[in-house]
């Protein structure tokens, strides 16, 4: 059992023995620790705010796995119970996935923990995306059950930090995060992008995000999504996808075009021209559901609904 940051071997011991009576030892405070069933435990949430609910939350379904399937306590002990909060969680889950020989555990820990403590809307963001994939993903059973083993959202709290660095202009370190990221998780996601809130990768294998593409907040994109470019000229050159989209898998959206707030664009399909908001687009090339002149309106935020089929039937009149 490996971690970022230091746990002592009599902590994790402690945790172990009395877990297996249905207890666990637990840190509040680095010098004190509690042995307490966990049925009875208390959690004060001293802030009292909706961010520390996350974490909170976190830490009692963490609790929750240990009881369901106690072989994993040092595993959630290291990963999750021993932390004091979600960003300190988060460093040394992502550094521990992204480090390699040459390329320490302990090194990456400190650059992210100093990322996520100077940047408290990178911090906000983490927190939505976790919201958001909960509720829209019925196969996330549990905010650290996606924390811990959806790459997806891993991916993109590791992009966060990476475009953070990339802001600052430390761009060496952006770039060797960018292809850490795409070699253990699969997917390439530029550190210049920007991303905003709430953002769904679903599956994720495959995503590709050029340097200049912006994503707007509340967007749900599927596995095998390129947004990318149409040749090898710079400048402004990647898509720029609006508030509320839903991007279906294996889609290519190319050019620096606008994908409108609350579309939707059907999986497989070429997009290369504007799509209207509240709009379906579907097809190779991509086409309007409805046609150019009148086409037909959602009357719902796709990637809230993760409806990937309204109007798509439409398209066609061929039916398998």
């Amino acid at each position: 059992m490996t971690a970022c940051i230091h746990r002592s071997r009599t902590q994790v011991l402690e945790f172990e023995s009395h877990h297996s009576y249905g207890k666990f030892c637990r840190s509040d405070y680095p010098d004190q620790l509690s042995c307490k069933p966990i049925s009875n435990i208390t959690i004060h949430n001293h802030q009292n705010d909706e961010d520390d609910d996350v974490w909170l939350k976190m830490k009692g379904e963490a609790r929750s796995d240990v009881d369901q399937e106690p072989i994993l306590s040092s595993y959630y002990f290291t990963s999750i119970l021993s932390h004091s909060s979600l960003e300190s969680a988060l460093a040394n889950h992502i550094s521990m996935k992204l480090s390699n020989s040459s390329l320490p555990c302990a090194t990456l820990y400190d650059l992210f923990m100093g990322v996520l403590t100077e940047d408290q809307e990178t911090v906000r963001a983490v927190r939505d995306d976790l919201r958001a994939v909960k509720e829209r993903d019925p196969a996330c059973i549990s905010y650290v059950h996606c924390f811990l083993n959806f790459k997806g959202f891993l991916a993109c709290q590791a992009h966060r930090i990476a475009h953070s660095l990339w802001l600052q202009d430390r761009k060496i370190l952006a770039l060797l995060i960018q292809n850490r990221v795409s070699e253990v998780f699969a997917m390439d996601i530029h550190p210049g992008a920007r991303i905003g809130s709430e953002i769904m990768l679903d599956h994720a294998t495959g995503i590709v995000i050029g340097e200049t593409a912006v994503i707007g907040n509340n967007v749900s994109i599927l596995h095998n999504v390129t947004l990318g470019g149409t040749g090898k000229s710079g400048g402004d050159r990647h898509p720029k996808i609006g508030d509320g989209v839903l991007i279906g898998a294996g889609t290519c959206v190319l050019g620096n075009i606008r994908i409108g707030d609350g579309a939707k664009i059907g999986a497989g399909s070429v997009v290369l021209k504007d799509v209207p908001a509240r709009t379906t687009a579907v097809g190779n090339p991509a086409k309007l559901v409805g046609g150019k002149q009148n086409p037909v309106k959602l009357d719902k935020i796709p990637s809230f609904t993760m409806d990937h089929v309204q109007h798509v039937n439409e398209w066609s009149d061929y039916v398998i």
